[in-house]
């Protein structure tokens, strides 16, 4: 439920016809696609999809938005439902929210308790208006790129606002691939299904393995990195706004869901 492939994220080393072999042969029924702000491997996927090699094994179009206030969010929309705005990166987290649920679909954050830089418990926008948890549809409670004590976090939130808990590797390196898991007490062919399951409650099981901590890992977390990370993403933001302000305008959006 939390997969990078090469192709989609600048810094996966794993191709997707990989990503599907290692998890098949670990006897995985699928994978969620949830790459930063890109749906090139998931318009690669619907390119291979009738592959007779997948015959068997799903394939989830979703995506990693980084959003300007909040860190890491994870989305999954209807089938064929590829918004153009989920790919240009800066939106606040309440118009996310909007955007994702006035067009069928729905998110959780990832990682909430993991590295400053990007998790959303960690953001002062979330510790100002916590009653936004309530809008979250899921909640990732289990990553294997972060800490037990992240994980427990972000486990305990979960039950405290009753929200259903996925499991993923957030992997980007062969390595990791299958050490995270999301157990789904429902037929899961498509984003349909998906979206289906988890709002009638269908998740009954999210965990595996943490990885060791890494040196890469530690950077990340460390000042420099979060101060760093901040400041390419918030950049980054407004140089785009233009075009998402734009992309923003044309997107559809239920007035209920404003």
């Amino acid at each position: 439920m939390h997969c990078h492939v090469k192709g989609g994220s600048i810094d996966s080393r794993v191709s997707l016809e990989r990503f599907i072999h290692l998890l098949q042969i670990q006897d995985f029924d699928g994978m969620m696609i949830t790459d930063h702000d890109s749906y090139r491997a998931c318009h690669y996927w619907d390119r291979i999809k009738r592959n007779p090699l997948f015959k068997d094994f799903v394939v989830i179009r979703g995506i990693e938005y980084d959003t300007r206030d909040a860190g890491h969010f994870l989305v999954i929309m209807p089938d064929d439902v590829y918004l153009k705005v989920l790919t240009i990166r800066g939106m606040r987290l309440e118009r996310l929210i909007s955007i994702v649920h006035g067009n069928g679909g729905i998110l959780g954050p990832a990682h909430p308790y993991g590295v400053r830089s990007s998790s959303a418990m960690l953001f002062s926008f979330m510790a100002k208006s916590p009653n936004i948890i309530h809008q979250f549809d899921f909640i990732e409670t289990f990553n294997t790129c972060e800490s037990p004590l992240s994980n427990a976090l972000a486990h305990k939130m979960a039950i405290k606002y009753e929200k259903p808990g996925t499991g993923g590797t957030d992997a980007h390196d062969e390595q990791y691939v299958g050490m995270g898991y999301t157990d789904i007490d429902a037929q899961i062919r498509c984003n349909n299904d998906m979206i289906r399951a988890i709002k009638d409650g269908r998740i009954i099981g999210a965990s595996g393995i943490e990885r060791k901590e890494t040196t890469r890992g530690r950077m990340k977390d460390s000042f420099l990195g979060v101060i760093g990370f901040k400041i390419y993403n918030q950049g980054l933001s407004k140089i785009l706004k233009p075009y998402r302000k734009h992309q923003v305008h044309k997107t559809k959006v239920d007035p209920n869901d404003r």
